[in-house]
């Protein structure tokens, strides 16, 4: 052999670089194609997300203005009702519940235009706030009303609930008040005032009790008295010092055939001796809750409030929103 002849070329190595670039080739598009794929997903998720918050925000704001409509039509009957006067009972339009209709019904008279309208379904029902006993009547001037404890300690035992709890709800309620009332720092760990039952839990009653009591009570801006034609018996029992549960029970019977018009036609139902206070007990109602309610789907989205009539005006003084699942069963 030769020496001196040139050397022939590699055709393994260059087969093998060439096969190096062809993969980093193919490895560069892939995680290109990757990258790509993932901003393409991203951008695609939200403007999915965006159009969702936008929908759910319509939802919530067109849910506001049905319930609104809910609370206009009580206010509507509660100001004819006003002007009708007399004594307020169950009896009256106001106390007749709004039945559950679907939404499109009152939209449109024509069925072809609601054949592909949700299936939305609203109902109401307008509560006298003033058929339970209100926990304001407890404190006058920052005090305690004996008579008034004495009131909330047998709705207790009605309830099934330690008697002991009513001075620890009187006197909470005395200090908030009287800290509110004076507006001066106490340095001490007073309570705020509860607007709503439920926040009676800031004076460490627990939820088995409140759960209890719930239908009995109610707290409200001011004292009012008890409307004997809407007020169960327990509560009515309760209130008038005296009265037993059959002689309310009695009471509860007559007013469903006539209603009751003054305190002088109440205390003829009641034993003789029995005395009725003016400014504990009465025959109509100033304060009431509106309840409206909107089922979409398995959805429900329920609106308390508050409202006041003052005349013929009726002021919203509390709302508040519940929404929940229902089960189709």
């Amino acid at each position: 052999m030769n020496s001196g002849s040139p050397p022939l070329p590699n055709h393994r190595g260059g087969r093998h670089a060439s096969a190096r670039q062809r993969g980093a080739a193919l490895l560069t598009a892939m995680i290109i194609v990757t990258l790509v794929a993932t901003l393409a997903a991203s951008m695609i998720w939200q403007q999915w997300r965006a159009v969702e918050v936008e929908t759910a925000e319509r939802a919530r704001a067109q849910s506001g203005w049905i319930l609104a409509g809910a609370l206009d039509w009580a206010r509507l009957i509660l100001r004819e009702d006003a002007r009708a006067g007399g004594a307020d009972h169950l009896g009256e339009p106001w106390a007749v519940p709004l039945a559950e209709a679907r939404l499109s019904t009152f939209l449109a008279a024509d069925r072809s235009n609601t054949e592909d309208a949700p299936d939305a379904f609203l109902s109401g029902r307008i509560v006298d706030a003033q058929a339970r006993y209100n926990l304001r009547n407890l404190v006058d001037r920052d005090k305690v009303i004996e008579v008034e404890q004495r009131t909330l300690e047998r709705l207790c035992e009605t309830a099934g609930v330690a008697p002991e709890l009513a001075a620890r709800i009187a006197n909470r309620l005395r200090d908030a008040l009287t800290l509110e009332s004076t507006k001066a720092d106490s340095g001490i760990d007073t309570p705020l005032i509860p607007r709503t039952v439920s926040q009676l839990a800031w004076f460490g009653v627990d939820s088995e009790a409140l759960t209890r009591l719930r239908p009995y009570i109610t707290l409200l801006p001011q004292r009012t008295t008890l409307n004997l034609n809407t007020a169960q018996r327990e509560v009515i029992a309760a209130v008038i010092e005296g009265a037993d549960l059959g002689s309310a029970e009695r009471m509860v019977q007559s007013r469903q055939r006539n209603p009751i018009q003054s305190l002088e036609a109440a205390k003829q139902l009641l034993p003789s001796g029995v005395l009725l206070n003016p400014s504990r007990v009465g025959v109509s109602s100033s304060f009431f809750e509106v309840h409206g309610r909107l089922r979409l789907g398995d959805r429900a989205l329920e609106q308390r409030s508050l409202v006041e009539r003052r005349g013929v005006e009726i002021v919203q003084l509390r709302r508040e929103r519940v929404s929940s699942q229902e089960s189709l069963q």
